[in-house]
């Protein structure tokens, strides 16, 4: 594709939806409730409601029993009256219970199927919705699919928990609510008036809070999608990261989404904890109004004792359950806000507008392969305003092979796109056998042409398999069959070398193979396919000179009388009766046979065959003036003396601006005003004065004045001496700090450097300065944080998925994370969940007070309201703590999840190039770990701590307490404690572990959907859209299965644990009925235990019903701190402490031998020894596979060296190089440049602070790109990379080139840096390289163009991973050798040695 981005009519986003669903409905969580879901949800349903009766039985019950307990006291019944009553009560109680046992397994088992149900449902939606989209929907997704991907992920995660067991219990809560409150209005409707007078007002306050959350909500989604895209894209580009040095400005970019998310987090935490605060108010405060008028009507005889208890139980539960309400209502909320954007989502997925939907339908028995292209016209969906193709017309003469060049951007790609049908042309037809596209089928028209593009993409499967999938009926694919297209493709010995031949993994996307093997495999793919019609789109450029002789002649005789399509730049490929068509910006400027093209004077073709750019190349550094001229910068700067003096030196070390002209990298706001777009007074765009560089100061001056702005100190050093430097403010939350980020800006801080260095050289090579971005103090002792010894064993087992970390292990990592500051409010926290536990038994010993003034025959009235006052004393203080606990633990949890999160990031961003080559480490797990296993974990601080330590401390007081006033009847209790915590323990271990294999199975469904989508266009191209919905299919399942099994196993555990209570509470009646009447303890003080004892079990088991929830945080936990515990120093690029500013010597390679640690026993360098000369420009030249990408990995450090002596910079190891300083000296171009969701400015200068405007220009300029850039309606501040302006293979390789040499590098690495160039890009592109070696700067090429290697003065020739023969072009090609083999090809072949993968 080459122009592709982002359209003024732009389709709505993940993120943009979720700001449009403002208030969903509550039915919203049905959205994907089909009739196969009706039977777990009805079933479900009914024993929810049904359960939710047990708890006002249960308070009839107890009402019942102390109405027994109070005649006894009264003296109405005798000791044996007492206990045969409260024994048959007893007996009744455990009937309930066993009831009870029934509905709540039962209910606890539907509703987690029912959540799993919902997840398949919407999962399967989403993928068949949008696997049904056109590219154009695809190409308008504003943060990207790859940041979209795993937002959807977390939304039906979040939909998944919300239908599960939360629906369940709220359902259940409403029913025990209404139940309740009947029960109080049959027993003493008068009673129940007063006492939930309270209630109705507050439930609107709760509803006006809730709705001013929601906003907030919303906000905290929208940063997390931008940090999730920051992950996406540092992880997807992290040889680019690496490389320039931008580890840590990921993180800080990170950091700043967090950030964000944590403020919106916590103004949501506030208000709950207000919710929560308000319901308690309301439920202690009935106490005073409820007991004073229940004495009344005692004392008048309308009631008895047992019957306003029995009402005011009701009463209590009733408001206790509005109180375990709330926090299910937070999760629902999200599940809400997830069911509501997911369905507008499909909605738009559906239904979305200017998709046009191609349904032809006819299918010819034939395809001839003829084709014509009338007149079309074509804009890509996101640039409307600039065409593609501009009325061109095509003829491919069915069994005819015809070529297309052209210039990168001419429109060559976007005639495949056509073609296969990905978008409709705008204006005109293209013909198939006469027959318009427009009525064709488009899977007969797929499987009849078949398209292979230059990144071609393989997928996690074997080589046998990717190559099978050329055939529709891939399973039947026998292996002879893909042998015969392994021959013809040169990529025999490459798999015969393979450890397991055809049966390796190739790794996601192929990342296990090279760029020239990932072509011969989908060279060999597209030979399976065999389709009449065949378009290769630069498909050999990644392949050695042989490689591609041979393909070539293989692929002209297998397509000898088949239509075939060779889009290149390398006319050496077009023979003299070749046909060719010429393209520039859209339109066809010339068409024939080569050799009457050839032969025609100053033609178009004549310029690809002798191409020559003005001949007064520009110098790396041309004038300010000039600069200014065409560039749109005003005229009225003026230069430095050192701008003045050097500006007509070639010296390469004046591409960029002085030393002094860098500020720290916030571009955003400095881009915005250097590269913006701005209206002239009549309100006519001028782009040009725009760009202009707003200042009316000196240059000098300029930057002086926006150093002291940046609040940074920039000074020349020398020895390695790094001065002080300040740290720009960053933005403040409101009532959280992170780790990270508490250093106080206003003070100079000690420099101690970290990743992103960057080293200047003055006009004076005697005189280097050295830039060094720095880190806060907090920050470094927060990276240097170490994996607790807590942690080790657990974490190990992790990550081969046998064992989850227990809860302690996991909380253990939270002190020792935390700032002072955080320590502080960590310790306050706890203490007022301390006081808010202990506020329970205090409260229940003014209750029982209370119940003790029924047995009062007079002063009872009195004596309620004292007490009853003492009630609402004891509440005031439980609310204050409950709110301040509430909040406390949340910032707590939100910062110590935070700075997890940025440790992992840290972490994962210094690990070595081998680490993310792992299966484990793929981009989906470690994007969904940050994002939604991040915001799980927080719940096991923010919630369940608080709860747990209440438990323990109410548990703790609540027995000492009873000890000391009835110790036969609380030892009894505890006696049932090892009961409780076996079925506990055994609920929570069942439950933990099909957790931990539900995950799983969601996480391997979640890998198949990303690689899906993110490599749509091979996945339509090879019409696997079939296979795949299968495969998706399958996993889903899978996970259906496993979540029914986990549903059943922790129902049958749930119901006995939330049972037990029930029978617990039996025995401790029965018991005190023994005691009482016995005389042994007074009726008041076994009332006393009483009331300690059932409040304390009605904490504890309210905190079993988390249980799941903690069992999946765990789980996401252990996922996460694996993470946040990577080694962040072992990497060998963190061996080095020597720092250089110069290249100092020649680079040595002595007898090095080389392995990728994913394939140890098998060699790609063997004993190789080679000297790269400073100021000399090598190229690296030999088949695929034989080294050379891999000697360049070697020089940029991503890979290390075993001996350290076996490669060696002047002497020195390269593993004794400090390797940022030393990365800093290094420009890099890879063969398949990554771009980042930014602008162009800011994709050029990314891991460098700030150069001036002119030196991105200028770099732009020498790179052949600036002409394009500057016609862009926002020039450099034009979004591209993921989410932004698409761009064609050709631009994106000058951009990576341009992101060189703004670098002013000493060792300039380039690999295939013309392999998607037109002739004259290309050899603009080779001038340069001349004047950089000109200029002092060393330049290694791993190429197989000829051109790049007579450009090169020397000529390194490898094979079997070894050196073969070295010298210059001439010589080389004289003695008749290697090279001359090479190039030729007619006296025979130079092995490929290893044949494996150059990245293995």
């Amino acid at each position: 594709m080459e122009q592709n981005g982002e359209g003024p009519d732009d389709l709505e986003d993940v993120a943009v939806v979720e700001e449009q669903v403002q208030q969903p409905e509550w039915k919203a969580l049905f959205n994907f409730t089909t009739r196969a879901h009706v039977f777990p949800l009805a079933i479900g349903l009914s024993l929810s409601v049904t359960s939710g009766v047990v708890i006002p039985a249960l308070a009839y019950f107890l009402g019942e029993i102390f109405d027994i307990f109070s005649s006894y006291a009264t003296g109405t019944i005798s000791g044996s009256d007492l206990t045969s009553r409260v024994s048959t009560s007893g007996i009744e109680l455990v009937g309930l219970g066993s009831i009870s046992w029934l509905l709540n397994g039962g209910f606890f088992m539907f509703w987690l199927s029912f959540g799993e149900f919902q997840a398949k449902a919407v999962r399967n939606k989403l993928f068949d919705g949008m696997l049904q989209k056109d590219m154009e929907w695809y190409d308008m997704r504003k943060a990207g699919v790859n940041a979209m991907i795993p937002r959807l992920q977390t939304q039906i995660r979040e939909l998944q928990i919300a239908t599960s067991q939360p629906l369940g219990f709220a359902i259940q809560h409403t029913v025990t609510l209404f139940a309740a409150l009947g029960l109080a209005f049959y027993t003493a409707w008068n009673l129940t008036l007063v006492t939930v007078a309270a209630i109705p007002i507050t439930a609107v306050v709760l509803a006006w809070i809730s709705a001013r959350m929601q906003p907030d909500i919303d906000s905290q989604v929208e940063s997390l999608t931008q940090a999730s895209k920051l992950v996406n894209n540092s992880i997807t580009s992290i040889d680019t990261v690496k490389v320039f040095n931008g580890q840590d400005e990921e993180v800080w970019n990170y950091i700043e989404a967090v950030k964000k998310a944590a403020v919106c987090y916590l103004k949501v935490a506030r208000a709950n904890a207000t919710q929560i605060g308000l319901v308690r108010v309301t439920l202690l405060g009935m106490f005073v109004q409820g007991f004073w008028y229940g004495s009344h009507l005692v004392d008048t005889g309308d009631k008895t004792s047992g019957q306003i208890l029995t009402a005011f139980w009701a009463c209590l539960m009733a408001t206790q359950t509005m109180e375990q309400l709330l926090p299910q209502m937070i999760v629902l909320e999200k599940g809400r806000v997830a069911a509501a954007t997911l369905k507008a989502v499909l909605d738009k997925v559906e239904r979305g507008r200017t998709v046009k939907r191609m349904a032809g339908k006819k299918t010819p028995r034939y395809c001839d392969g003829d084709i014509q292209i009338r007149n079309v016209s074509f804009a890509y969906p996101s640039r409307p305003e600039q065409l593609t193709l501009n009325n061109t017309s095509f003829f491919f003469p069915a069994g005819e092979t015809t070529f297309i060049i052209g210039r990168s951007g001419s429109g060559k790609s976007t005639l495949g796109n056509l073609l296969m049908q990905f978008y409709p042309p705008a204006s005109g037809d293209i013909l198939f056998d006469g027959e318009s596209i427009q009525v064709l089928d488009t899977s007969w028209l797929r499987n009849n042409v078949t398209l292979v593009q230059q990144a071609s993409v393989l997928f996690n499967e074997t080589i046998f398999k990717n190559i099978s999938f050329g055939r529709q009926d891939h399973g039947r694919v026998t292996i002879e069959e893909v042998q015969r297209c392994i021959d013809a493709s040169a990529l025999t010995e490459t798999i015969r070398d393979l450890p397991k031949g055809l049966d390796t993994l190739v790794g996601m996307g192929g990342s296990a193979m090279s760029g020239g093997q990932k072509q011969r495999v989908a060279i060999a793919r597209a030979r399976l396919r065999n389709t009449p019609v065949l378009i290769l789109d630069e498909a050999t450029s990644a392949l050695d000179h042989v490689s591609r002789t041979v393909v070539m002649e293989s692929i002209r005789e297998w397509r000898r009388g088949k239509t075939t399509i060779i889009i290149t730049h390398d006319i050496s490929q077009i023979e003299e009766d070749d046909y060719a068509y010429i393209l520039d910006k859209g339109r066809i400027v010339q068409e024939g046979y080569r050799n009457a093209m050839e032969n025609m004077k100053d033609s178009p073709f004549g310029g690809f065959l002798h191409p020559s750019i003005n001949a007064s190349t520009p110098n790396l550094r041309p004038t300010l003036q000039t600069r200014n001229r065409r560039s749109g910068f005003p005229s009225t700067i003026e230069e430095s003396p050192r701008t003045s003096t050097d500006s007509s030196s070639s010296d390469v070390s004046d591409v960029s601006a002085d030393s002094m002209d860098i500020r720290y990298p916030q571009r955003a706001t400095i881009f915005q005003k250097a590269f913006i777009q701005s209206s002239d007074p009549d309100g006519n765009h001028s782009r040009r004065q725009s760009q202009s560089f707003m200042l009316s100061l000196p240059p000098m001056a300029m930057h002086m004045n926006r150093m002291s702005n940046a609040r940074m100190s920039m000074v020349p050093v020398r020895n390695y001496n790094p001065q002080l430097e300040r740290m720009p403010p960053m933005p403040t939350s409101s009532g959280i700090e992170l780790g990270a980020l508490d250093a106080r800006w206003d003070k100079p801080l000690p420099v101690t450097p970290v990743m992103t260095l960057s080293t200047r050289r003055s006009s004076h090579p005697s005189t280097p300065s050295l830039v060094v971005q720095t880190k806060p103090p907090r920050l470094k002792r927060l990276l240097r944080f170490g994996r607790p010894k807590s942690m080790a064993k657990s974490t190990t087992s992790s990550e081969s998925g046998t064992e989850i970390s227990s809860l302690k292990a996991i909380l253990s990592t939270v002190w020792p994370i935390l700032t002072w500051k955080q320590r502080i409010i960590s310790i306050i926290g706890f203490v007022s969940a301390f006081i808010h536990a202990a506020a329970t038994p205090v409260f229940s010993w003014v209750f029982s007070k209370l119940l003790a003034t029924f047995f009062m025959p007079e002063g009872r009235s009195h004596e309620a309201l004292v007490w009853s006052m003492a009630v609402l004393g004891v509440a005031v203080g439980d609310v204050t703590a409950s709110y301040c606990m509430h909040i406390l633990l949340e910032m707590t949890g939100q910062a110590w999840v935070d700075n997890l999160r940025i440790q992992a990031m840290k972490r994962i961003l210094n690990q070595p190039k081998s680490w993310f080559d792992r299966d484990k480490n793929n981009l989906s797990s470690l994007t969904e770990c940050l994002d939604r296993n991040a915001e799980e974990m927080r719940n096991l601080v923010g919630r369940f701590a608080g709860f747990l330590f209440v438990a323990v401390v109410m548990m703790t007081i609540s027995i000492v307490w009873s000890l000391i006033i009835c110790w036969k009847l609380t030892l009894v209790g505890m006696a049932t404690a090892p009961v409780m915590y076996g079925v506990t323990r055994g609920f929570e271990t069942i439950s933990g572990k099909w957790e931990g294999k539900s995950n799983e199975a969601s996480e391997a469904a979640g890998s198949i959907f990303h690689e899906t989508f993110v490599n749509i266009r091979t996945v339509r191209a090879l019409t696997l859209e079939g296979y795949f919905h299968e495969k998706y299919a399958l996993a889903t399942t899978h996970a259906l299965k496993v979540g029914m099994r986990r549903a059943a196993y922790s129902g049958l555990f749930f119901g006995i644990s939330d049972a037990s209570i029930i029978f617990i509470t039996a025995l401790i009646f029965w018991y005190g009925s023994v005691l009482a009447s016995s005389a042994a303890f007074s009726t008041q003080d076994i009332l006393t235990v009483f009331s300690q004892l059932l409040f304390s079990i009605a904490n504890v088991n309210a905190i079993i019903a988390y249980i799941p929830q903690i069992n999946s945080s765990r789980d996401t936990a252990t996922r996460l701190l694996r993470l946040a515990s990577l080694p962040l120093d072992t990497s060998h690029e963190h061996t080095g402490t020597q720092r250089l500013t110069h290249l100092p010597a020649p680079f040595t390679f002595t007898n090095l031998t080389f392995t990728y640690p994913l394939r140890p026993t098998h060699p790609v360098l063997d004993s190789l020894s080679l000297t790269i000369p400073l100021h000399t420009s090598t190229a690296l030249v030999g088949p695929s596979g034989s080294g050379k990408s891999t000697i360049a990995s070697l020089l940029l450090r991503l890979y290390p060296t075993s001996p350290a002596e076996a490669l060696t910079v002047g002497n020195i190891p390269l593993s004794d190089l400090h390797t940022p300083t030393y990365r800093a000296l290094i420009g890099y171009v890879p063969q398949s440049v990554t771009l980042f969701p930014a602008t162009i400015a800011q994709n050029i200068t990314y891991g460098l602070p700030l150069p001036s405007p002119t030196a991105i220009t200028s770099a732009a300029h020498l790179a052949g790109i600036d002409t394009f850039i500057s016609s862009l309606p926002l020039g450099y501040a034009t979004p591209i990379g993921d989410g932004g302006m698409g761009l064609s293979g050709g631009q994106l390789q000058r951009i990576g080139i341009a992101r060189a040499l703004v670098r002013k590098p000493q060792l300039l690495v380039m690999d295939e840096p013309t392999s998607g160039l037109d002739s004259e890009s290309a050899e603009g592109i080779r001038r340069v390289v001349g004047r950089l070696v000109g200029g002092g700067v060393t330049v290694v090429v791993v190429t197989h163009s000829e051109e790049m290697m007579r450009a090169c003065g020397r000529v390194v020739v490898m094979g079997a991973g070894a050196v073969v023969e070295v010298g210059g072009w001439g010589e080389l090609m004289r003695s008749g050798g290697a090279l001359r083999r090479l190039m030729g090809g007619a006296e025979g072949r130079l092995a490929s040695g290893s044949g494996g993968r150059e990245e293995w």
